[in-house]
């Protein structure tokens, strides 16, 4: 395939940021510099406020100096421990302080961080662990008792434990972690980092084929994006306070809500999970700048009504991600705010995340944005692998210095998801001819009926825009007329007054529909099955509809 070789065959170039050149200057440094380089001018700034989710109480307060120092120590005690350049150790935490300083301690130490979902047990974990020769892991006091066992037959040599927050008594065999941060020491310079070739993490991600698969970001992988996120979202040097809601164990909130704020010397508000009913009087009490989060995250928000009792007034552009963001949603968010600051944005774990964004001073509803710095991309046939024209649909490939070095001990899948540095996203996808990208769908989520092929997005947005729907999900169902038939779950708006009426509802999507997109079957719901990160899991809605079939 042709590279790009001018400005003129990336359209994009022309509605460019004004505040970002076309390129940037990436140092080849080890990730912990992202940490680092705020300790000298920052030091003494609140770099963490661990608050209670509950409550909105605080636990704990580090400064950068202090962080900082827990990292170093723990980065020691690693090492005493027996961990070595390039084993893996991996986290069960939640958004914490611990996470943070287990984060850049590994990498501090050399080894390789494993992160995983705080609530994540049994045969999930024991796959991660032995798949990626997990040595050490550090778990939180609450899942301690399910994620030893899974250490014992994994073969895990080693566990740490943070305590304090539900449990006393930690068993004798279990290192406690503030044992493990307790002394003060010099960094460790026995190693040498090689930035383009060392992976500083591996996250497990379902990829385009559902089987788990270990994304390899390298250092460099780390480090560039993050200066991409944060010069396109223009974060200002030592002046922002983030929310950190969105799991950091999951690419978006290692990204978003720990990497880019801990580079930019922000304050980060830490909060073990999301309560938004809590959030609006979050931003409030300490004018937070930034509230990085997911489409469901937002509607849960706008959902409360102690939301519109707050001031959000504080807030700059706050990216949302990890699923399609509803026009109907960010212009509600946008009019409680009482200023545009929502703008939606792409990133896969492939990308370490972000890939594609809306600029901040030009967002086009609908669209995820125009690629970032230094980022290609292309929107292939899915046919013969031949670039379309703008406005056609194909599959969307991306090429930069943030796509991953690999799947681990996965050539073949490597092999198939890479072409010549191009990662294939496995979404489809459309470009305009200002170089605005929109996702059509997921290529393995389309529905055939009939020979149609119907994208669920699609049906979703206009689901959306009916009154009183509060969450929506589209999938096919078997059929045996069509084939596959299409079938929406829908959750209404707590404040709705009246059932949602499902003929209504099938009117309201022939008037914006073809006929043979319109939902044939409508199932309300309290609610839908969510991942940690909050996006909806229509691969567990298909699930539940196998499993009817085969108990009939």
């Amino acid at each position: 395939m042709p590279e790009f070789k001018r400005d003129k065959e990336r359209p994009w170039y022309k509605y460019w940021p004004r505040h970002i050149p076309h390129s940037l200057d990436y140092p080849n440094v080890p990730a912990w510099w992202l940490l680092e380089r705020s300790i000298e001018k920052y030091g003494d700034k609140d770099a963490v406020i661990f608050i209670d989710y509950k409550d909105m109480t605080e636990i704990s307060r580090l400064t950068y100096s202090e962080l900082y120092k827990n990292c170093v120590a723990l980065s020691v005690s690693l090492r005493k421990l027996g961990i070595n350049q390039g084993d893996k150790v991996a986290t069960v935490l939640p958004n914490s302080p611990e996470m943070i300083t287990t984060y850049y301690g590994a990498l501090m130490a050399g080894a390789t961080l494993v992160p995983n979902d705080q609530f994540a047990k049994g045969a999930e974990l024991g796959k991660t662990f032995t798949t990626s020769g997990v040595k050490l892991v550090v778990v939180s006091d609450f899942m301690l008792s399910d994620v030893k066992e899974t250490c014992r037959e994994a073969g895990v040599e080693i566990v740490a434990a943070s305590a304090g927050y539900e449990i006393e008594d930690i068993p004798h065999d279990i290192y406690r972690f503030e044992e493990l941060i307790k002394d003060e020491k010099q960094p460790l310079s026995d190693f040498t980092i090689d930035p383009k070739e060392d992976v500083a993490v591996i996250i497990y991600t379902g990829g385009t084929t559902g089987e788990p698969k270990g994304a390899m970001l390298t250092h460099r992988n780390i480090v560039a994006n993050t200066i991409q996120y944060a010069r396109w979202y223009d974060f200002e040097p030592g002046a922002e306070i983030s929310v950190c809601v969105i799991p950091m164990s999951h690419s978006g909130g290692m990204s978003g809500v720990m990497n880019v704020p801990l580079y930019s010397a922000a304050t980060l508000l830490v909060m073990q999970r999301a309560n938004p009913p809590l959030l609006g009087k979050v931003v409030e009490k300490y004018r937070a700048t930034r509230l990085f989060g997911v489409p469901t995250l937002c509607a849960a928000i706008l959902n409360s009504k102690e939301s519109y009792k707050c001031d959000f007034s504080s807030l700059k552009a706050c990216r949302t991600g990890a699923a399609p963001l509803p026009v109907q949603i960010k212009e509600a968010f946008d009019k409680m705010v009482g200023k545009e600051v929502l703008v939606e944005a792409y990133g896969i774990t492939e990308t370490s995340p972000l890939a594609v964004a809306n600029p901040i001073d030009r967002p086009k509803p609908g669209s995820i944005g125009l690629p970032l710095t230094d980022t290609d991309v292309r929107i292939v046939d899915i046919t013969t692998g031949k670039e379309v024209a703008l406005g056609e649909e194909g599959e969307l490939w991306i090429r930069g210095p943030q796509v991953m070095k690999g799947y681990l001990n996965k050539p073949e899948e490597t092999n198939k998801s890479l072409t010549d540095g191009w990662f294939h996203s496995g979404d489809i996808a459309r470009m305009d001819d200002e170089g605005y990208i929109y996702i059509v769908d997921r290529l393995k989520d389309f529905i055939n009926a009939s020979g149609f092929k119907i994208w669920p997005r699609e049906v979703e947005e206009t689901l959306y825009q009916y009154p009183g729907v509060k969450l929506a999900a589209v999938i096919g169902v078997p059929d045996t007329y069509r084939g596959e038939t299409v079938k929406a779950f829908l959750v209404p708006k707590d404040d709705v007054k009246k059932p949602l009426d499902v003929n209504d509802i099938q009117a309201f999507c022939r008037e914006k529909l073809s006929s043979f997109k319109v939902p044939k079957i409508i199932e309300l719901r309290s609610e839908l099955p969510l991942s940690s990160a909050g996006k909806i899991l229509r691969r567990a809605l298909k699930d539940e509809e196998r499993a009817k079939l085969e108990s009939t």
